[in-house]
């Protein structure tokens, strides 16, 4: 047998990085953040339609407490385990978003978000459908926009904000002006989401105009 047919160019088995796959625990929790989304809305739509459901709101928060904090673990466990996967960096940011977008579209719903409060709450989703479309169009040119630390600040603000929400009456009668303060922790979030919105804008614009030419 010749050298060329043993030798192997290729590290050892134990030296070769652990590859992400479909149902690794970092991608089994995105999932997880997936299917929290019906039940946290199931939970508040029912908590205002049965009598002396005020229960469900905590059911809610639960949920979306337990879901936010996989939106933490999938990434770190996905970078320490080396299992990153494509399907992962695709699900993560969606999961994220719809969390949030279903928790404000119920919140507004049952009164929660109201009056003026609405408008904190359109930025904020306006925000996320811009911004997702700006990443989508340079994902065509190969070009990442990278997250910065605000937006992370910006994102962290926002999920305590809906989770403060999200007890309602609930929340009231146990802590007095709870409402308020996760209103003023919404409306601080979308003015972050503005800036962070634009400061998105502004690093794709240059890559907008050349493609243009």
């Amino acid at each position: 047998m010749s050298d060329a047919a043993t030798r192997s160019d290729a590290p050892p088995a134990t030296e070769r990085p652990s590859r992400g796959h479909a149902l690794s625990l970092p991608n089994i929790l995105t999932y997880s953040r997936c299917v929290a989304v019906p039940l946290v809305a199931a939970s508040l739509f029912w908590s205002d339609i049965l009598a002396g459901g005020v229960w469900l709101r905590w059911v809610a928060l639960f949920l979306y407490v337990a879901a936010a904090i996989t939106d933490f673990f999938d990434g770190y466990l996905a970078r320490a385990w080396s299992q990153q996967s494509a399907i992962g960096r695709m699900l993560d940011p969606i999961a994220d978003k719809l969390l949030v977008s279903t928790c404000l579209l119920m919140l507004a719903s049952d009164g929660t978000i109201r009056g003026w409060s609405l408008w904190a709450a359109i930025v904020i989703l306006c925000r996320e459908i811009l911004v997702s479309g700006l990443r989508e169009f340079l994902a065509e040119l190969r070009v990442s926009v990278p997250v910065s630390r605000l937006a992370k600040w910006k994102t962290t603000l926002q999920l305590v904000a809906v989770g403060v929400l999200i007890t309602g009456t609930a929340g009231e009668a146990v802590l007095p002006g709870v409402m308020l303060v996760g209103l003023t922790l919404l409306w601080i979030s979308a003015v972050l989401t503005l800036y962070t919105g634009y400061d998105y804008f502004r690093a794709g614009a240059r890559h907008l105009v050349e493609d243009e030419r």
